[in-house]
């Protein structure tokens, strides 16, 4: 809610007399003082109109009516001295001097409260519209992400085990907060406007939301976020697929890069019966899009088998050939909901027990539209480079990848070294660029490429070994 004392203030005239309230404190109701009972809601002001004798009475009286009458604010166009020196001794907020009395005061205050209660019941509609979309668009991450945005705080979604599926906005201290709230742990909760909300009933929990938001339109944050933890009770019940789905499909994608006669065998067990396939990789730089999600729902619009397994975000599957366009035109029909979009790579067809060259065509030209930040690169589209790559056997090309071998590390992977080379390259040996993109000092960068000059014998102020480093990038996948 928007409105607070120096609203009303501006809405009806008059001053604001602060004193257990300020100015400042949001209002959430108007009632006749013979009808005002009890302090409703101590962080919000409730306002009381009538007669300044009936007041004064009250006020004189003491006791438990007395004190939660001093909890309210009294709004009237009197200023008189008498009544200014007893809201004093009784430490009572009013309002003097308004420019409306009797029946248009009370009429006009009722009325602007409900226009606030209207425009914030709208804003919790636009705001449920927007989650809405997010979610059809990005899954849990998304809704979270947009969620923390409008509340302007933290989220953390924890299941019934006090686990946490999603967070956003949320460091550690947050997160361990929120957990704590949720398990009803007695810790220091370090942060006044945590709420949490349930997700799913009593008899069929699903998790909980804890939210917390550094405005001071707590009420905002507590329609919207309890009606998104409707929605995650949607998606985590609707979109949840099992651990063993999950390590099915990784099974399938291993079997397929594999080849030999296991692979159609396996695929005809999964219901493909193409003899040839068309590898893809889809990816998004930012966590917002829950690309795992996209493929699944595209999959079922295009009539194809799930073939596809998600490894640290990127999502690499195999269609059937008159697909890949139709899979290229939802990426480049999607509308990023926050920040970058999608990017996806596509390889050249191949048979079914033959399919790990088109996977690195497609893991080549996914990075590719990464370097290049285009939505779309097919491989049999890309210049020369792919084009050199695609005319050699796969001993040409381990050949042409070992010229890096020095750069890996105990793990076998290039590591910082060819992560290093890689944005170096890309960026046409521009050393701020490159240092800005890997958050490094220009020094750092500089020291870096001299190792791997060191250890490749490449100098990278040459033309020709440049090109060479640049093959043996793409020829490694990276």
């Amino acid at each position: 809610m928007a409105l607070d004392l120096a609203a009303v203030v501006r809405a009806v005239g008059g001053e604001c007399v602060e004193a257990r309230l300020d100015a400042r404190t949001p209002v959430d109701g108007v009632t006749d003082i013979s009808s005002y009972v009890v302090v409703g809601n101590p962080n919000y002001a409730t306002l009381i109109t009538g007669s300044e004798q009936e007041l004064l009475a009250r006020l004189s009286a003491g006791g438990p009516a007395s004190e939660a009458l001093t909890g309210a604010v009294y709004v009237t166009p009197l200023r008189d001295a008498e009544l200014r020196s007893a809201l004093s001794a009784a430490g009572m907020t009013a309002i003097l001097g308004t420019e409306f009395a009797d029946v248009a005061l009370h009429a006009t205050l009722t009325t602007l409260i409900a226009e606030d209660r209207g425009a914030a019941d709208r804003l919790v509609t636009a705001g449920m519209n927007v989650l809405t979309q997010v979610a059809r668009r990005g899954g849990l991450t998304a809704v979270i992400a947009e969620l923390a945005r409008r509340i302007d705080g933290w989220a953390v979604l924890l299941d019934p085990e006090a686990q946490v599926i999603a967070s956003a906005g949320a460091g550690r201290l947050h997160v361990s907060d929120a957990i704590a709230v949720a398990t009803g742990r007695p810790v220091r909760v370090r942060h006044h406007g945590l709420q949490t909300h349930q997700v799913g009933s009593d008899q069929d929990l699903a998790g909980r939301l804890v939210i917390a938001t550094r405005s001071s339109r707590t009420s905002h944050a507590r329609d919207l976020a309890s009606l998104a933890a409707a929605l995650f009770d949607l998606l985590l019940r609707t979109h949840d697929p099992s651990l063993t789905e999950h390590l099915g499909r990784e099974a399938l994608i291993d079997t397929l890069l594999a080849g030999g006669p296991d692979a159609p065998a396996l695929l005809h067990r999964w219901g493909v019966h193409e003899s040839h396939l068309t590898a893809f990789e889809l990816g998004a730089k930012t966590r917002t899009i829950d690309t795992e999600r996209l493929i699944r729902r595209w999959c079922d619009e295009l009539g194809a088998e799930h073939v596809f397994a998600s490894t640290q975000g990127r999502v690499r599957g195999f269609v059937r050939g008159e697909l890949a366009p139709e899979l290229a035109a939802r990426v480049h029909g999607f509308t990023p909901v926050a920040g970058r979009g999608l990017h996806l790579g596509i390889g050249a067809a191949a048979p079914a027990d033959a399919l790990a060259p088109s996977a690195t065509q497609a893991h080549q030209a996914i990075e590719s539209a990464f370097t290049d930040d285009l939505p779309v690169v097919d491989f049999t589209e890309l210049s020369t480079v792919g084009l050199v790559l695609s005319a050699l056997d796969d001993r040409a090309g381990e050949e042409i990848a070992r010229v890096l071998d020095p750069l890996r590390d105990a793990t076998g992977a290039h590591g910082e070294l060819g992560a290093t080379l890689q944005v170096f390259l890309a960026s046409h040996g521009a050393h701020r660029a490159s240092a800005e993109q890997l958050g490094i000092h220009r020094q750092t960068l500089a020291s870096r490429i001299r190792r791997i000059e060191e250890l490749t014998g490449l100098a990278m102020h040459r033309a020709d070994d440049r090109a060479a480093a640049w093959l043996a990038l793409r020829a490694a996948g990276l």
